[in-house]
């Protein structure tokens, strides 16, 4: 009897694994590639800002000179300015001895020609022809004629007093002034009564002392 010999079983293949494909391996080995522009443009991007900062640097200083200039034109054509007015020629703003100088001679020559008694007109009279000059001379000798009627009679007396003096404007031997009066008068032997004067006063140098040439009341 024959005896049939078992076959063996035929083992199956192993499955065989699809190979990667192309594309993927590309994007397994570097990426989709966007990577590789974007390194580029950061590399090249410092290269490429260098000038424009550079240009940016350069219109910054041009406007910075720019406005250097023009602010120190205006600033010598301000001082020009204030050298070509009227007020840069004001010694009174510059000259305080000469302005100290014009304050007090007619200060104290308002206090003497406004100050009499009834014993000391002739005295009043004498100190306006060595204090006043011009108009405020022919001022005062027409004034000072009424004023001599009742002096006597009505025993008037006067005492004035510059308080302020302000010097308006000074120019060379030419000053215009704003002074401030005190004046205290009795009649013979009433109560004494206070007034205050204001006066606008030209004045002009002229041997070597200060005469007033014009007097006007504010």
């Amino acid at each position: 009897m024959t005896r049939t010999l078992p076959t063996p079983e035929t083992e199956p293949e192993p499955e065989t694994e699809p190979e990667p494909e192309p594309v993927a391996e590309a994007e397994a080995a570097g990426g989709d590639g966007s990577d590789d522009d974007s390194g580029a443009e950061a590399e090249a991007e410092p290269g490429a800002r260098r000038p424009a900062t550079a240009l940016r640097r350069r219109a910054a200083l041009a406007t910075v000179l720019a406005v250097l200039l023009l602010g120190g034109g205006a600033f010598f054509y301000g001082a020009h300015q204030l050298r070509s007015t009227p007020s840069a020629r004001n010694q009174a703003l510059t000259d305080a001895a000469a302005t100290t100088r014009v304050g007090g001679d007619v200060g104290e020559g308002l206090a003497r020609i406004f100050s009499y008694t009834p014993t000391s007109a002739d005295a009043a009279e004498r100190s306006a022809g060595s204090v006043l000059a011009g108009r405020a001379a022919r001022q005062y000798t027409d004034l000072f004629a009424q004023v001599r009627e009742n002096l006597v009679e009505q025993r008037i007396t006067l005492s004035t007093q510059a308080v302020r003096t302000g010097v308006i404007e000074l120019d060379g031997d030419t000053a215009r002034l704003l002074v401030f009066l005190d004046q205290v008068s009795r009649r013979d032997k009433g109560a004494a009564t206070a007034a205050a004067a204001q006066l606008t006063v030209t004045a002009r140098f002229q041997d070597d002392r200060w005469l007033i040439t014009d007097i006007k009341a504010r």
